[in-house]
């Protein structure tokens, strides 16, 4: 990588014809040292409304989530990144951060005038925190370069090239006094996940289209990471379960009762088999409870018209005789 500059000696944005290059440019794979870390720490960005903080407090002040990726675009009219930032946003949102299991974010910094960061926002419909470094001491610092080399075209752009300059020189000409203070048109930028403080991943661009993939940022921050399936979770949990219940089995609830159902399960089959079928008689027994009192029997209508019937011993009492005997 090369050695950390000075702001004295930091790129200026007039023209260098030795900062063209024919194909990618040569940049370093190596993460940043802790060293070049610290010194990005109280470089100054600056958001839309024009309040300065430190660059510390983006990737580890208070209440920033754990793992910060913060992601290096060029000057605020190209449409490239503008490009990117609309895939960005389509194929990871905040929602898709709120599901890991490491709270992740994603901020965007960009090398222009923060006058310009509201004209970033509407046109990009970013959702995410934008922040200018209109100095590009991060740049430097972090290791990424200048170049006007157009490179090949990625996944991530949909557009033309035509259309995406014609768009970029528009939004220019809309700007009026801020055409010139989208930021240096030759820098490039990149992709940096902080952990802790420290940067465990990174993309450096090496042409003014060389961010990094999307699919390829989902997999770093663990969004395309192989998840067990509700099935193949519930499946395994109760493999451990089970494991767990056989080594206390005979202490636990939960053992005792699965013992049962085995062993009324093993009654079963041995019934079927023609074993002893007091086991299941039994089982049937406790689920069914206490026998019930026999139902009272109903009387025929035989027995209730014999039973009705006067017995031939029952004789009529003498006054009734005298009653209803004829004058």
């Amino acid at each position: 990588m090369s050695p950390t500059t000075d702001a004295s000696t930091a790129p200026s944005c007039e023209y260098d014809p030795s900062a063209d290059f024919q194909g990618d440019v040569n940049v370093s794979k190596a993460l940043p040292t802790k060293k070049e870390v610290q010194q990005c720490d109280d470089i100054l960005v600056f958001d839309a409304q024009g309040q300065s903080r430190p660059f510390k407090d983006l990737h580890s002040g208070e209440g920033v989530a754990a793992r910060q990726l913060i992601i290096f675009v060029r000057h605020f009219f190209c449409g490239n990144c503008q490009e990117y930032l609309r895939s960005l946003t389509q194929s990871i949102t905040t929602d898709d951060l709120l599901s890991l299991e490491t709270p992740t974010f994603i901020t965007i910094i960009g090398c222009g005038r923060p006058e310009l960061i509201s004209m970033y926002t509407d046109t990009t419909e970013c959702p995410f925190p934008i922040y200018a470094d209109p100095t590009r001491k991060l740049y430097d610092t972090l290791g990424m370069t200048r170049t006007f080399e157009l490179g090949s075209k990625p996944d991530y752009i949909q557009k033309s090239i035509f259309y995406t300059t014609v768009a970029s020189i528009m939004q220019g000409l809309k700007s009026g006094q801020h055409a010139l203070k989208g930021g240096d048109f030759k820098q490039i930028g990149g992709e940096f996940l902080f952990e802790n403080g420290e940067v465990t991943w990174c993309h450096r661009m090496r042409n003014t289209r060389d961010h990094a993939e999307i699919p390829d940022l989902r997999k770093v921050i663990g969004l395309d990471l192989e998840k067990p399936t509700p099935k193949k979770r519930w499946s395994a949990g109760l493999q451990k379960l089970t494991q767990k219940g056989r080594s206390r089995s005979s202490s636990s609830s939960f053992g005792k009762k699965l013992e049962e159902r085995k062993e009324r399960r093993r009654s079963r089959s041995n019934s079927k088999t023609g074993g002893n079928k007091a086991p299941e008689m039994e089982e049937k027994k406790a689920l069914l409870g206490p026998p019930m009192s026999p139902p009272l029997e109903r009387p025929s209508a035989e027995r209730f018209s014999r039973d009705s019937r006067p017995s031939e011993d029952v004789r009529p009492s003498a006054d009734f005789e005298k009653s209803v005997a004829p004058a």
